[in-house]
C-alpha cells in the first residue's frame, strides 16, 4: 500500500510539473497588453454601482480573471475582508515572511475594498500584482501560467489564515477557512499487480483532460476511472486499476480543462480547440463514494448499452454505406436505382445526333461526304451506331419486368424499415443513457457554475477573461480587464465550449447549489436590512476607500477646473488686439499670461461691481447670458456670504437671480430683444411652467461646472450640485410640462421648418441647419401624438375616440408621406411603421361595435402607402417685413451684441 501511494503521488507530481512547464512555455506573449488611462477622469467614472474593472498593468488579464471570479464570491470576499494579520505577525519565521503571504493579504484586501466601494470604473493592482511576480521570479514580459498562479494564490492565502487560525485556536485543532472553502477529498481504491490498495488524498483544482471527450461528464468519468476496472470485483487478478470517489467535495469546486499539449515532433506546445460542452448545473451524486454501489450498477449497464449501442451502430453503417468496392452509396438508393434501371425504356439514337449533327436515319451509315463534316475524334472511334439515349434494359418481358419491380419494391421497403428500426434503436440507446443518472437518488448534490475562466489565441500567445454569474441579478457578466458589461450563457456557450475561433475555458469554478451561504449578502443584526457597498467594509478599509475616493473626486474637479480655465482662456486670446509688435510674445507666455490674470480679472470685476456696475464683468470677460446674471447674482450676496457662509450666500443669489429674470418676463422688449430666446427660465415663466421646473433649472445653472472662477463661485457652484442630488427624477418631470397642446402647436412649425430649411439647404450646405435635428423633432411630435391619440380611443369614451381621431386625421395622416418620401430617411420610415403597427394591434381585439366601425373606417387612410402629399393646416402666421425693415432689424442685433447694457440684461 505504501509502494502504492507513493507511486501514485510521483505520477500526481510529475503530471502537476509537466502542466506547469507545458503552461509556462505556452504563454508567453509576443506583445504586452497594457491598458492607458484616459486623460479625461469622467471616462474613469464609475456609472450606476456597475462593478468595477481591474486595470491590466502588463500582461495581467490571468490576474484580473482569477480575481474577479474569487471576488465575486461572497464568502470569500467577506473572508478577505475580515482579515485582520496576527498580532504577532513581526516575530514570524523568517522563510514565512519570504513568501510574502500576510503583505500579499494586505494589499488584496485594499484591492477588494476597492473593488466594493470605489468611484472609479476600474482600479489599479499594481501593488498585489508586483508581489506576487516577485515570487513567480518573472519578467513583464511573459504572461503568468494561470494554474500555477492559482495554485500559489491560494498558498498564500491557506498560510495566512492558518497563522491567524493557530493564534486564535483555544486547544481544538484550528479550521483554516480556505481548506474549508476549496479543498475536498477523495478515496483512491484499486488494484495493483494483484494487490488491493485504498489511500484518502486532498485535492484543491481538480485537472480534467479535454482531448477525446465531448463534455465534462466524459472527462470526470475518464479522470474517476484508471486501468482495468474488472480487476477490482475479482479477488484473483493480475490487472491493475483505481477508482476515484468523492468523500467530502469542497463547497467552491475548481476544475482545470487541461487545452495544452506537447508535440513531441514538433517540439513546441500546441493548444487543444476541440469544443468540450458544460452545464450550468452540475450533478455529482454519481462520483461520489456514499453512492458507489449503484454507480458501478449503472456504470456496468451503460458500458453494456453502448456495446450494444456499437453493434448497432455497425449495422446501421453497413445499409447507410453498401458495397464491396471504394465507393459506398445508401442500400436504399441501389435499390432505388436498380428499380429505375428496370423501369426504364430503351430509345436509341446515334451518337452524332446525340451531339446535334445531320445523320440519316437510325440503323444506316452515312457517305463520305456527310462524314467530312464531323469532327475527326468522332470519325475515328468505333461506337456502335445503335446505343439507346439512357440506361435501359436491352431485353426484358413483361413478366420478368412484373416480379422484377415487385421484388425491388419489397426489398427497398424492407431496407427503408430494418434502417428506420435501427436509427430508433440507437436513439432510444442514446436517451437511456442520458437519462441513467436522472433518477432522483442521483440529483441530490448539485453544483451550479460560477465562473467560466476563457483563453483566446494559442500555445505561445493569447488573452484571458471571465464570465462570471451574478446570483442576485440571475445574469451573466464579462469581466474583460476594465471593461465589465452584462452577457448571455449564448455568449458564454460560443467563447467557452471551443471549436469557435480560438477561444475556450481553461477553468470552470463551480459552486454546492444548496450551500446560500457562498453567494449571501451581508444583513444588518439590529435593523434586518441587507447591507451593500461601503457598509460591508470593516471601519479601516472605509477610511482607505474614501480616502481614495477623494482623490479621485479632486481629480475629477480639477479637471473641471482645466476645462474652465481653457476656455475662459480663450475667450480672453480672442480678445487680445492683434496690434503689430516687433517681437510679438510666444503662445507659451500668452497662456501663461492669461492662467495667472483671468480668474484675477473676474475677481477684480466683481469687487469694482459696486461702483462700476454690473457691465464691468462684461466689459472684462465675453460670458454666456445665463452666466452673466449668475456671476452678477454671487457679486451682490458678497456680503451675505461673507456673513453667513456658502448656503446662505447661495439662497440670496438665486433669489436675486430670479427676481431679475421674473422682471425681465414681465416685460415687452422688441423683436431684437426677445428675452426668451436669450434664457430658459424667462420662457419658463411666460409660458407659466410648474415651480419645481423653473427651481431645476436655476440649480442647475448655479451648479454649472464652468462656475469656477473663485472659492466664492466654487463654493455656491457645490451648494446647488448637493441640491440638485437631493432631487428625485420623478419629482421633475418634465414631460408633466409638454401637454400634448403644445406638441400639437409644435408639429406644425417643425414640419415647415423642416420643409423650408430643405430649400434652403438645396441653394449651399451653410444656408440652413442641421437636417437631422429639425427630422429627430418633428418625428418626436409625430410619436408623442399619436401616442396620445391612441389612448384616447382606448378609452372608449366617445367623445375622446373623437377627439383621438380628429388628431390622427387632421395632424399625422397628413404627415406620414412627408415622411416616407424620403427613403433614405430609415428612422423615419421606422416611426411610421411603429404608429401603424400600434393601431393595427388593435384589430384582433374584442371591442365595442362602434368603435370597430370607426377603426375600419379610419386604418385605410393610415395604412396608404402612396407619397402624394396631402393637405393639411395653414403655416403658422408670420409677421411681414419688407427687406428695409430686415437690414435695419439685423443691424439693431449686431450692435446689441457689441455691447452689454448697463441694466445687465
Amino acid at each position: 500500500s505504501g509502494t502504492i501511494s507513493y507511486q501514485m503521488m510521483s505520477l500526481r507530481c510529475l503530471v502537476l510539473e509537466a502542466s506547469i512547464a507545458e503552461n509556462k512555455a505556452s504563454l508567453k506573449r509576443t506583445h504586452p497588453e497594457v491598458w492607458s488611462d484616459s486623460p479625461n477622469p469622467y471616462d474613469r467614472k464609475r456609472q450606476d454601482n456597475c462593478p468595477v474593472g481591474l486595470k491590466n498593468v502588463g500582461n495581467t488579464c490571468w490576474f484580473s480573471a482569477v480575481i474577479q471570479s474569487l471576488f465575486n464570491l461572497l464568502e470569500f470576499r467577506r473572508l478577505v475582508l475580515n482579515f485582520n494579520p496576527p498580532a504577532n505577525a513581526q516575530d514570524l519565521p523568517r522563510n514565512q515572511k519570504e513568501h510574502r503571504n500576510l503583505p500579499f493579504m494586505r494589499e488584496l484586501r485594499y484591492l477588494f475594498a476597492l473593488l466594493v466601494g470605489s468611484k472609479r470604473k476600474y482600479v489599479d493592482p499594481s501593488r498585489a500584482v508586483e508581489i506576487l511576480k516577485d515570487a513567480f521570479k518573472s519578467n513583464d514580459s511573459q504572461q503568468q501560467d494561470v494554474s500555477e498562479f492559482t495554485h500559489k494564490l491560494l498558498d498564500w492565502l491557506e498560510d495566512a489564515f492558518q497563522i491567524k487560525a493557530e493564534e486564535e485556536r483555544d486547544g481544538e485543532k484550528p479550521k483554516n477557512p480556505m481548506v474549508e472553502l476549496f479543498y475536498g477529498r477523495f478515496l483512491a481504491v484499486g488494484v495493483l499487480e494483484g494487490k488491493k490498495f485504498e489511500n484518502t488524498e486532498m485535492f484543491g483544482q481538480y485537472p480534467l483532460q479535454v482531448n477525446g471527450f465531448k463534455d465534462l461528464h466524459e472527462c470526470l468519468e475518464a479522470a474517476m476511472i484508471e486501468g482495468e476496472i474488472e480487476s477490482l470485483h475479482s479477488e484473483n487478478s493480475a490487472k491493475s486499476g483505481q477508482e476515484h470517489w468523492f468523500t467530502e467535495l469542497p463547497p467552491v469546486l475548481t476544475f482545470e480543462l487541461s487545452r495544452f499539449e506537447f508535440n513531441q515532433a514538433l517540439g513546441r506546445p500546441e493548444k487543444i480547440h476541440n469544443k468540450l460542452e458544460f452545464p450550468p448545473i452540475l450533478y455529482l451524486d454519481r462520483y461520489m463514494h456514499k453512492n458507489r454501489e449503484i454507480t458501478r450498477i449503472k456504470r456496468d449497464e451503460i458500458k453494456r448499452l453502448k456495446e450494444y449501442l456499437t453493434v448497432l451502430q455497425q449495422r446501421l453503417e453497413r445499409y447507410l454505406s453498401y458495397g464491396s468496392g471504394p465507393k459506398r452509396f445508401p442500400l436504399v438508393d441501389v435499390l432505388q436505382y436498380a428499380l429505375e434501371f428496370a423501369s426504364s425504356k430503351p430509345v436509341c439514337t446515334s451518337p452524332v445526333d446525340d451531339l446535334g449533327a445531320s445523320a440519316p436515319a437510325s440503323g444506316t451509315f452515312t457517305s463520305p461526304v456527310q462524314r467530312s463534316v464531323i469532327h475527326k475524334p468522332f470519325t475515328q472511334s468505333r461506337i456502335p451506331p445503335d446505343l439507346p439515349m439512357h440506361p435501359a434494359p436491352r431485353h426484358i418481358t413483361e413478366e420478368e419486368l412484373s416480379v422484377l419491380e415487385g421484388c425491388l419494391h419489397r426489398w427497398r421497403t424492407e431496407v427503408e424499415n430494418d434502417t428506420r428500426d435501427l436509427q430508433e434503436s440507437i436513439s432510444r440507446i442514446h436517451r437511456t443513457i442520458e437519462l441513467m443518472y436522472s433518477d432522483k437518488t442521483m440529483v441530490q448534490v448539485p453544483y451550479r457554475l460560477h465562473a467560466v475562466l476563457v483563453h483566446e489565441g494559442q500555445a505561445n500567445a493569447g488573452h484571458y477573461w471571465a464570465y462570471i454569474y451574478d446570483h442576485h441579478q440571475n445574469r451573466w457578466m464579462k469581466y474583460n480587464d476594465i471593461s465589465v458589461t452584462k452577457s448571455t450563457w449564448e455568449e458564454l456557450e460560443r467563447d467557452s465550449f471551443g471549436g469557435y475561433r480560438n477561444a475556450s475555458a481553461y477553468c470552470l469554478m463551480y459552486i454546492n447549489d444548496k450551500e446560500q451561504y457562498l453567494i449571501q449578502e451581508e444583513f444588518n443584526k439590529e435593523t434586518g436590512q441587507i447591507l451593500v457597498g461601503m457598509d460591508t467594509l470593516p471601519s479601516d478599509l472605509r477610511d482607505y476607500v474614501k480616502e481614495d475616493n477623494k482623490r479621485f473626486e479632486k481629480e475629477l474637479e480639477e479637471w473641471d477646473v482645466e476645462l474652465a480655465q481653457k476656455a475662459q482662456q480663450e475667450k480672453l486670446l480672442s480678445q487680445i488686439p492683434r496690434a503689430p509688435a516687433p517681437s510679438p510674445p510666444s503662445r507659451t507666455d500668452i497662456s501663461k499670461h492669461l492662467k495667472e490674470d483671468s480668474v484675477q480679472a473676474i475677481n477684480k470685476a466683481l469687487a469694482e461691481q459696486e461702483d462700476r456696475g454690473p457691465e464691468a464683468i462684461m466689459d472684462t470677460v465675453m460670458l454666456t447670458p445665463n452666466m452673466q446674471g449668475i456671476i452678477m447674482a454671487i457679486g451682490k450676496a458678497r456680503n451675505v456670504y461673507d456673513r453667513c457662509g456658502p448656503e446662505a450666500g447661495f439662497f440670496k443669489a438665486i433669489k436675486l437671480e430670479y427676481t431679475r429674470l421674473l422682471k425681465l418676463a414681465q416685460e415687452d422688449p422688441p423683436p431684437e430683444c426677445d428675452y426668451r430666446l436669450r434664457h430658459a427660465i424667462v420662457y419658463f415663466i411666460q409660458n407659466q411652467a410648474p415651480k419645481k421646473i423653473i427651481e431645476r433649472t436655476l440649480l442647475e445653472q448655479f451648479g454649472d461646472h464652468n462656475l469656477s472662477f473663485d472659492e466664492r463661485c466654487r463654493n455656491i457652484m457645490k451648494v446647488a450640485q448637493a441640491k440638485l442630488e437631493m432631487i428625485k427624477p420623478d419629482e421633475v418631470n418634465m414631460e408633466d410640462y409638454l401637454s400634448f397642446e403644445n406638441y400639437m402647436e409644435a408639429l406644425l412649425y417643425l414640419i415647415y421648418a423642416y420643409q423650408n430649411n430643405k430649400e434652403l439647404l438645396s441653394k449651399g450646405p451653410y444656408r440652413g441647419h442641421d437636417e437631422e435635428l429639425i427630422s429627430h423633432y418633428r418625428r418626436e411630435c409625430l410619436l408623442k401624438l399619436n401616442e396620445h391619440a391612441a389612448a384616447l380611443f382606448e378609452s372608449g369614451d366617445d367623445q375622446e375616440v373623437n377627439n383621438g381621431l380628429i388628431i390622427m386625421n387632421e395632424l399625422i395622416v397628413p404627415c406620414l408621406p412627408l415622411l416616407l418620401v424620403d427613403e433614405m430617411e430609415e428612422k423615419d420610415i421606422v416611426a411610421v411603421e411603429d404608429m401603424r403597427n400600434r393601431w393595427c394591434s388593435y384589430l384582433g381585439q374584442e371591442m365595442e361595435p362602434n368603435l370597430q366601425e370607426k377603426l375600419t373606417d379610419f386604418l385605410p387612410k393610415l395604412l396608404d402607402c402612396s407619397t402624394e402629399i396631402k393637405g393639411f393646416n395653414d403655416p403658422p402666421k408670420l409677421p411681414s417685413y419688407s427687406t428695409h425693415e430686415l437690414c435695419e432689424r439685423y443691424a439693431r442685433i449686431m450692435l446689441s451684441l457689441s455691447r452689454t447694457p448697463a441694466d445687465g440684461r
